[in-house]
């Protein structure tokens, strides 16, 4: 099942980037963001983006999700509570395109986030940089 969806993923972005001009590059992260979001974080948050009550919270309607972006972004970058990081298994691109979607899904209607400004957060907070190796996905 999970080879199942990871090529059902991989035809998506696949799909969306073959047709992909430089004016719907926003919809190309989000389709790279939905892909990201079922490999990364729907174990958890599902795919619905509902959560699991008193486990893992809600995206779907997130007051926070749908808040300053940095902030958002710096729980991708640090973690928060039981969340893991993703600094070193996802890009500032990935986590970008990762919120991108989310906070444009199920309702949610927050602005998009860019790799720049995940990339200036990452440094301001004094994370790591991104090693796009094969060894460097820790998850």
């Amino acid at each position: 099942m999970k080879h199942t969806l990871i090529k059902a993923a991989a035809l998506l972005v696949a799909a969306l980037a073959a047709a992909a001009t430089s004016p719907v590059r926003a919809q190309e992260a989000a389709g790279d963001g939905k892909a990201l979001f079922l490999k990364n974080c729907a174990a958890c948050h599902q795919a619905s983006g509902k959560g699991i009550p008193g486990a893992f919270p809600a995206l779907a309607g997130s007051k926070f999700v749908q808040g300053q972006g940095g902030d958002v972004a710096s729980v991708l970058l640090k973690g928060r509570g039981g969340m893991p990081d993703f600094s070193g298994s996802l890009s500032d691109r990935d986590i970008a395109s990762v919120l991108t979607f989310v906070r444009s899904s199920w309702g949610n209607q927050a602005a998009a986030l860019s790799e720049s400004e995940v990339g200036t957060l990452r440094t301001a907070l004094g994370v790591e940089s991104f090693g796009d190796t094969a060894m460097s996905n820790k998850h």
